[in-house]
């Protein structure tokens, strides 16, 4: 086992949003962002941004690093750029005033075609459908959950159609 291996999680979080150079077995060079480091292998999980907005993920297997200097620290922006590289395409944030908007205009549909629809959780974030379906935020097909699949099935393509006649 090396030094990487035998550092604890708290100490591998500080590489983290770091440009880093990976030294490895075999006079091997990596250099790139830490995303984050396996807890289980000590992997080091790396990210290049190349042209054209893309990015190149790397993994440094944890038994080969034999030392890792940080070059430079992450700004903002870098974070931000590291935290998407894994988040879906049509991810997008949306400010507490469009939640609000989307929950109460998809509330206003169903009740609209006689879907039984009330307003559950912490500050009424979370639609309920029939007792036995909850819509989380930002109220799509992907955040309703329901352990009847046949009503979940239904729900979804339902609120699907309704995203797509709505602009």
């Amino acid at each position: 086992m090396n030094d990487w291996q035998r550092k604890s999680p708290l100490d591998w979080e500080t590489y983290v949003n770091k440009l880093v150079k990976v030294a490895a077995v075999e006079k091997q060079e990596y250099e790139g962002w830490v995303l984050t480091v396996d807890p289980v292998s000590a992997s080091i999980v790396l990210a290049t941004f190349l042209e054209n907005e893309k990015v190149s993920v790397s993994v440094v297997l944890g038994h080969a690093v034999q030392e890792v200097e940080i070059l430079k620290e992450g700004d903002d922006e870098t974070k931000q750029r590291l935290s998407c590289v894994f988040a879906p395409e049509e991810s997008k944030a949306y400010s507490p005033e469009e939640l609000e908007k989307r929950k109460k205009d998809l509330k206003t549909w169903l009740e609209t075609n006689h879907i039984p629809v009330t307003e559950q959780g912490e500050a009424g974030r979370m639609l309920c459908v029939a007792g036995v379906l909850t819509i989380d935020p930002p109220y799509g097909p992907e955040e309703c959950s329901s352990s009847n699949e046949i009503i979940l099935s239904r729900v979804q393509g339902l609120i699907q159609g309704y995203l797509e006649k709505t602009p």
